[in-house]
């Protein structure tokens, strides 16, 4: 498959849903370490409010279920990772507009404005222990490949590595940079989330997408 449609996309949103719902409890225990502990349980309603919010919608479009999951990220999981993670949804609506399909390039641009979005809004980069160390990986990945199958595996290997790193990095953004060298050997949970939805991605593109 070299496009992925309306169906396609309320999907992936499904499977993310449900990969970070199996994933709760670790989301949460390793959020424990560096902030409230209650990460898992706060993505994983966002995403699950999302997938009932697209189901609703009357006409959905490729914009709308962009849309409608960065609204549920933003005031379901609220603070500053609700803030973050629905920017990386937010930040690629315009680009989906009046578009029934997206081939890989396209995807390609709208998941880098989320890229682009989360850096801003979280005034982050590589290295400082908070979720783009996972989601710069993956784009490189992505972009990187020819096609969609390769692309979104590299993807999800690319973040799973990058989440990995995380664990031995002093935290100079959010909650954790307050703990200071105690974050080190800790994975950030909003890295490991990243790296949970580009592998629920692709699990969902190798099992329904030839």
């Amino acid at each position: 498959m070299n496009k992925i449609g309306v169906t396609e996309l309320r999907e992936l949103i499904v499977a993310i849903s449900e990969r970070v719902a199996s994933e709760r409890d670790l989301l949460n225990r390793l959020d424990a370490a560096l902030g409230d502990g209650d990460h898992g349980s706060s993505v994983s309603t966002a995403f699950e409010a999302a997938v009932e919010d697209i189901a609703a919608l009357n006409e959905p479009s490729l914009s709308a279920i962009w849309l409608t999951t960065a609204k549920a990220l933003m005031n379901r999981m609220g603070g500053a990772s609700g803030a973050i993670f629905g920017t990386f949804f937010l930040r690629g609506v315009s680009l989906l507009r009046e578009r029934e399909g997206l081939d890989k390039a396209e995807m390609e641009a709208v998941l880098k404005a989320g890229l682009a979005g989360v850096k801003a809004r979280g005034k982050a980069q590589l290295g400082d222990k908070t979720m783009v160390d996972a989601l710069e990986p993956a784009m490189a990945a992505f972009a990187a490949a020819e096609d969609f199958r390769a692309a979104w595996s590299a993807a999800a290997q690319a973040a799973h590595e990058g989440a990995e790193t995380t664990r031995n990095l002093l935290a100079r953004q959010g909650r954790a940079k307050y703990l200071g060298e105690r974050a080190i050997g800790r994975i950030d949970p909003g890295a490991m989330t990243v790296a949970l939805m580009f592998a629920a991605i692709d699990n969902y593109w190798r099992a329904n997408c030839k």
